[in-house]
C-alpha cells in the first residue's frame, strides 16, 4: 500500500511539473558568437532560475562564424538576438526592423591592437598600414572611425589596407598586418597568450578614440511588439537577463564557472573566461539594462559621420523602444 501512494504522489509530482513546464514562456536567445563570459549574464539568470521564476523557459543558442543573429530572427529561429548596434542599424535600413529592447552593455570593448615594432603611435600612422579588420557586421565601427579620421580604406598609399581578419589573432601573431581587431576581453588576452608582451603592443580602445558605438543589445522585430503577450514576454525576459548581468558583475569568478559549465565544446578555459568576465563586467557596468539615449545619439551620429560612405545614409526612426525596460525596471 505504501508502496502504491509513493507511486502516485510521484506521479503527481511528475505530473504537476510537466504542467510547470508546459505553462512556461518559451522564448530562444540566439547569441552573437559562441559560449563564453561576454553572455555570463543570460546563462546566470538561466543558472540561478531567474528566467524560471519569471515564468520563462528560455533556450541560449551560441553563435559562431557562421551564423547572422538578424537571419536567424527574421527565420523565426529566435524571439530575441544578442547584436552590436552598427550592425542593427544598418540592418534596419537595409529593410530588416530590429528594434533595441534593452541595452546591458554601457561601453565598448573593442580597440585596434598593433606590433609597437610597426612605429605606430598615433591613429594618423596608420596610413600605408594593413590592418585587420572582422567583417559580418563587424566592420561598421571600424569603417566609421576610418571615416572620420579621412583615410581611404581602398589600399592606397595614403590610406590603409584591409585584411578580412578571422575570428582569431594570426595575421598579428604572423605579421601578415600591423594591427588587428580585438576586444579588450578576448582577442587581446589571446594575443599576450601568445607570447607578446604588453609593452610590445599598442592599443587604440574605440571608447577613447571618441568613435565608440554600443555593443551587445537585445534586439527583436518591430512586427512582433504589437502583440502584448509576447511585449509581457521580453519585459520577463529583460527583468531576469539584467538581474543575471548584476548577479556576474558581483560574482565574476562564479559566473565565468557557470559559463564554463555551459559550454558544450570544451574549448574555454577556467583562466581565459575568468578574465573575459572581469573585463566584460566593466562594460555592462552602469547599466540598468535601459538604453541610455546620449549614448544612442552618439552611436548614430558616429555612424551617420563617414563622408561619402557612412554606414547608415539617414537618422534612423523607431530603431529602439523604452517600453520594456520601463516596465522590467518598475
Amino acid at each position: 500500500m505504501k508502496t502504491k501512494i509513493a507511486s502516485l504522489l510521484l506521479a503527481g509530482a511528475v505530473s504537476l511539473m510537466a504542467m510547470q513546464a508546459a505553462a512556461a514562456d518559451k522564448v530562444t536567445l540566439q547569441l552573437k558568437w559562441v559560449t563564453q563570459a561576454q553572455f555570463a549574464g543570460y546563462y546566470v539568470a538561466k543558472d540561478k532560475g531567474f528566467y524560471e521564476e519569471e515564468g520563462l523557459d528560455v533556450e541560449i543558442k551560441p553563435g559562431g562564424p557562421d551564423i547572422a543573429p538578424p537571419q536567424v530572427l527574421v527565420g523565426g529561429g529566435a524571439d530575441v538576438i544578442v547584436d552590436w548596434m552598427p550592425s542593427a542599424l544598418a540592418t534596419r535600413e537595409k529593410g530588416v526592423p530590429l528594434v533595441n529592447i534593452a541595452q546591458p552593455f554601457k561601453s565598448s570593448g573593442m580597440m585596434l591592437t598593433c606590433l609597437k615594432e610597426t612605429g605606430i603611435t598615433k591613429p594618423e600612422d596608420f596610413k600605408g598600414k594593413t590592418l585587420g579588420v572582422w567583417f559580418f557586421g563587424n566592420e561598421y565601427p571600424f569603417l566609421s572611425w576610418m571615416a572620420h579620421l579621412g583615410i581611404k580604406t581602398d589600399g592606397s598609399p595614403d590610406g590603409v589596407t584591409v585584411l578580412k581578419q578571422g575570428f582569431n589573432v594570426d595575421p598579428l601573431l604572423q605579421k601578415q598586418a600591423a594591427c588587428i581587431s580585438t576586444m579588450t576581453y578576448n582577442e587581446y588576452w589571446q594575443v599576450i597568450d601568445a607570447g607578446i608582451k604588453a609593452e610590445d603592443l599598442v592599443t587604440f580602445p574605440y571608447e577613447k578614440e571618441g568613435v565608440a558605438t554600443l555593443e551587445d543589445g537585445l534586439y527583436v522585430l518591430e512586427d512582433k511588439l504589437k502583440d502584448p503577450a509576447f511585449k509581457e514576454k521580453m519585459v520577463k525576459f529583460v527583468r531576469a537577463s539584467m538581474k543575471g548581468w548584476k548577479w556576474a558583475e558581483e560574482n565574476p569568478d562564479d559566473a565565468a564557472g557557470i559559463v564554463l559549465d555551459n559550454d558544450a565544446s570544451g574549448a574555454q578555459t577556467e583562466k581565459h573566461q575568468k578574465r573575459m568576465m572581469g573585463e566584460v563586467a566593466k562594460l555592462t557596468a552602469g547599466s540598468n539594462g535601459a538604453l541610455d539615449e546620449a549614448d544612442y545619439k552618439r552611436t548614430v551620429a558616429t555612424l551617420l559621420g563617414g563622408g561619402s560612405d557612412p554606414v547608415i545614409t539617414k537618422e534612423p526612426e523607431g530603431a529602439f523602444t523604452h517600453d520594456i525596460t520601463d516596465a522590467a525596471l518598475k
